[in-house]
């Protein structure tokens, strides 16, 4: 068996990068990445030269291309020690054209100009533009621009993306990411005792609530590892999924982290800050991320210690992830456990009532539009007084019970037909008529043979039902506005958000390898007769 499924698994792994890269190539050739800015917010907002340096900026943050301003290029020369502080100061101000820049501007705008088109990178420079010249009034965002880019080949940003697709902290994230060489003592530390538990309010920290935890020094997360009573109670920040920075969903944020970051309303409490200070906040001090010379704020000085000084927020609610799955595995345990023996009890009454009455219930699901009868099961619960809009923060269960419903009766209708059809098919074999010449009753028949034989190829979609339920559902949770993953691909198409797209396509593709192969090694601990050697037997 191990043969067969490091091949398999390492076919699935080439389908989904094979996948992954046509999508890519679709998506980032095809499309005009001027669409990315269909529902942006603050483009309008930004007018003549700003607006334009706005768009390669977020090009940039996107992947699109590489992206250099002449100000980050002088400051580099500063950094290795090419240029003073002095000839800095008069370099950078390059004049509203280039026929009015100083002697030393117009040589290193020259400098910077044949360096990166020596590169392969267009130099652009954008003269001011005036609301009136002789009085030197700019037009809103008119002030001249001058910056190099060159758009990334796809080939480049596909090996990015697959190799950057794991990120693991490490101490050095300070100096290699973000240029702090300031650090001190880096390096990582255990202790029994949560500091974010144990800090009082005078700033020691004790020993009074046994916490493990893994501090970083150094690292992008000042908390590695930690323990809290939230699920699923150890959690990390070591190694993390990178999928794609999505601009519809969450802006600026990884499609990985959109989906399992917990949302709805903030948790207010009392928060005791690293330095003792105690003030009433929703921050979560575990989410602590390093900034560079944040210590230099003096709000910063009244509740730190150091420069991990970037918190998130505590929330309520479950992640979109988190309520796909939830609604998802009840709909799907409801499904097997109803569908299953109703399929049973329609092959064995085969032409009787109740199979009659079954097989008008798997055409209506099957004949009907899904959407078509997700409306009518949620006028129904609403007639009976159930919630028909999912509100995030609420605390009845009774918000479950609509969505719920409305997947699982489409799940009972197929696992009630295939039920049946492999049972009926298993009581045609020769094998169950030779135990009835046996003289076996047809209960022991049917009980011992017929459906261990007819719940093999049912066994095989458990683990894609299972994982599938992490994708969510398009349909139900729009209609019911659960906050799942359902809608997040749908959304990501619509509003042109192509790093989302591949992000959500290598998720979903992965999950259906892993369920397949999954599916296979049920099937074979089911069934003996399957085996996956080459072997002839």
């Amino acid at each position: 068996m191990a043969g067969y499924l490091v091949k398999r698994l390492l076919r699935g792994i080439a389908s989904i990068i094979i996948l992954v890269a046509v999508i890519m190539l679709l998506v980032f050739s095809l499309i005009n990445k001027e669409y990315i800015f269909k529902m942006d917010s603050l483009i309008g907002k930004k007018q003549n030269n700003d607006k334009v340096e706005y768009k390669y900026q977020c090009w940039e943050n996107y992947g699109y291309l590489d992206y250099i301003t002449y100000a980050e290029y002088l400051s580099e020369l500063v950094k290795n020690g090419e240029m003073d502080q002095e000839t800095y100061k008069v370099a950078v101000k390059f004049a509203y054209t280039a026929e009015e820049d100083s002697e030393v501007a117009a040589k290193y705008v020259a400098q910077f100009t044949k360096y990166y088109e020596d590169k392969g990178y267009t130099v652009a420079r954008y003269d001011a533009e005036f609301v009136n010249r002789a009085a030197g009034r700019l037009k809103q965002g008119g002030a001249q621009r001058l910056f190099a880019y060159r758009n990334e080949p796809i080939w480049l940003r596909e090996w990015r993306f697959f190799t950057g697709l794991i990120q693991v902290d490490n101490i050095h994230y300070a100096e290699r990411e973000l240029g702090d060489t300031t650090v001190e003592n880096p390096g990582i530390t255990f202790t029994l005792y949560d500091p974010a538990k144990n800090t009082h309010e005078d700033g020691t920290v004790g020993k009074d609530v046994f916490s493990p935890a893994i501090l970083g020094n150094g690292t992008k997360y000042k908390y590695l590892l930690y323990v809290d009573d939230q699920f699923p109670f150890i959690h990390q920040n070591l190694i993390k999924l990178k999928l794609g920075l999505s601009y519809s969903i969450r802006t600026g944020v990884d499609v990985w982290d959109t989906m399992t970051s917990a949302q709805g309303s903030n948790i207010q409490r009392m928060v005791t800050y690293p330095s003792g200070y105690t003030a009433e906040s929703n921050v979560d001090l575990h989410s602590a991320t390093y900034v560079p010379d944040s210590m230099k704020s003096s709000f910063n000085k009244m509740r730190f210690t150091d420069n991990y000084t970037n918190l998130g927020s505590l929330q309520k609610s479950f992640s979109k992830m988190g309520f796909s799955f939830i609604i998802g595995i009840i709909a799907s345990f409801i499904a097997y456990f109803v569908g299953i023996p109703i399929g049973i009890w329609m092959a064995r009454k085969k032409d009787k009532l109740v199979d009659k009455i079954g097989t008008l219930y798997i055409i209506f699901i099957i004949a009907v539009p899904s959407l078509a009868y997700i409306f009518m099961f949620r006028s129904i619960g609403q007639s009976m007084g159930l919630p028909t809009t999912f509100d995030i923060d609420s605390e009845s269960l009774l918000i479950y019970v609509l969505p719920i419903v409305s997947l699982a009766l489409p799940s009972i209708g197929g696992l009630m037909r295939w039920m049946r059809r492999y049972a009926i098919d298993q009581s045609n074999s020769d094998y169950v008529r030779f135990a009835r010449s046996g003289g076996l009753s047809e209960g022991e028949i049917f009980r011992k043979h017929i459906l261990k034989n007819a719940a093999i190829p049912i066994v095989h979609g458990i683990p894609g039902t299972i994982l599938g339920a992490l994708v969510g559902a398009i349909i139900t949770e729009r209609v019911y506005t659960v906050p799942g993953t359902g809608g997040m691909l749908t959304k990501a198409i619509e509003y042109y958000d192509n790093a989302a797209i591949v992000g959500l396509t290598l998720f979903f593709s992965s999950l259906s390898v892993v369920s397949i192969i999954l599916g296979d090694i049920l099937m074979a601990m089911m069934d003996p007769r399957i085996s996956f050697s080459n072997k002839a037997r």
